[in-house]
């Protein structure tokens, strides 16, 4: 099953969703509706790593709550994204057992591959 966790009010994710032009049995969570639960971000964080490959350093509230002056656990990360949708880099798209997270033209290509390999 492949799985693609989005925002729908994002640009970018919308624009990516269009041109990766998910198959029928991909499942598309838009986590703003539906938030992220500790099982899915888990699922994310053995794929990817670490939980700070999941979080977005570009999040508005990031800068605003003074973070980007801390030095932030792993710990952190994951109780920051359960917290809140927008400390997750989107998309993520999880096909197979490989991940792909971001935005990046490179990172959307090799998911394009993946996909429709």
């Amino acid at each position: 099953m492949y799985k693609i966790y989005y925002l729908s009010s994002c640009d970018s994710c919308r624009r990516i969703l269009k041109e990766l032009a998910p198959l029928g049995d991909t499942v598309l969570i838009d986590i703003k509706t539906q938030p992220l639960s500790s099982s899915q971000l888990e699922e994310m964080r053995q794929l990817a790593g670490s939980y700070e490959a999941l979080f977005s350093k570009r999040a508005r509230l990031y800068r605003e709550r003074g973070l980007n002056k801390q030095k932030l656990s792993e710990e952190q990360f994951k109780t920051l994204i359960l917290e809140h949708y927008t400390f997750l880099k989107r998309p993520v798209m999880i096909f197979g057992g490989n991940i792909f997270i971001g935005n990046s033209a490179k990172i959307v290509a090799a998911a394009k591959e993946t996909l429709h390999a």
